[in-house]
């Protein structure tokens, strides 16, 4: 089936793609190694106490270090992102809260979400998206600064624990930080369930390239987008204007 002929906008830089997989495989093994912290189902010749199993496939010992590592990776990939947001203008796609046109085209994409317009404004992110990406970027701060705070008390002399130790305080006790880091983490297996969902969606129903663009950084449109002056403020060198025709 033809698809027509859209423009090619390039929109995502190198550094966001790359941190975007690096935060899935970051939390896919961040969540199943939480899960069994959490609540270990330990199988091996230790016992069923996966506190004193060691040298099992599935001691404490290892699920924590894996725990870790993938902590690590995950916050240091925000790196990447702050030096994307940085340097491409399409890496900072984020609402436009203090603008009505903002809210107007929210309400555009929510009734076209909900199957009550057949169609919404072209968008390079839509405002829907945009604030969902803000709240993810909140849940994600807190997961690393609860994650921290915890890790950190191991030692409490550490630098780390004079830095992130505060944190217990402010919450009141370390099981407080334990218990919003474990619903936190739900809430963005939530997110991440309905992401999956709705760029899915897109690309069938709308299908501009919103998945295959965290791989290229590409997305097509057949009408100009609406939002197109968040990546050229008038100029043309960040958008790839030659015509694209794609057949499906």
């Amino acid at each position: 089936m033809e698809r027509g002929h859209s423009k090619q906008y390039y929109v995502f830089s190198p550094f966001l793609r790359i941190f975007h997989w690096l935060m899935v495989l970051s939390i896919v093994t961040l969540f199943t190694t939480g899960l069994y912290i959490g609540d270990p189902f330990f199988i091996g010749s230790q016992g069923l106490e996966p506190t004193y199993a060691v040298t099992g496939r599935l001691s404490m010992e290892i699920m924590r270090f894996i725990h870790f590592a993938a902590a690590y990776i995950f916050t240091v990939s925000f790196i990447l992102r702050a030096y994307g947001f940085w340097r491409n203008k399409g890496d900072r796609l984020f609402p436009h809260f203090w603008k009505k046109q903002y809210y107007e085209d929210l309400l555009d994409v929510f009734l076209h979400y909900t199957f009550i317009k057949s169609s919404h404004k072209p968008c390079l992110r839509n405002p829907l998206a945009r604030a969902s990406y803000v709240a993810l970027y909140f849940m994600v701060f807190i997961e690393i600064i609860t994650g921290f705070a915890m890790y950190t008390m191991i030692k409490p002399n550490s630098w780390g624990a004079k830095i992130y130790g505060p944190v217990n305080q402010l919450l009141g006790d370390e099981y407080t930080v334990h218990i919003i880091h474990h619903y936190v983490a739900w809430l963005i297996i939530l997110f991440a369930i309905v992401h999956v969902y709705m760029a899915a969606r897109a690309d069938f129903m709308d299908r501009e390239g919103e998945i295959s663009s965290m791989f290229s950084g590409v997305k097509f449109l057949p009408h100009e987008p609406v939002d197109i002056g968040d990546i050229t403020d008038g100029k043309d060198s960040s958008v790839r204007d030659r015509k694209h025709s794609i057949t499906g």
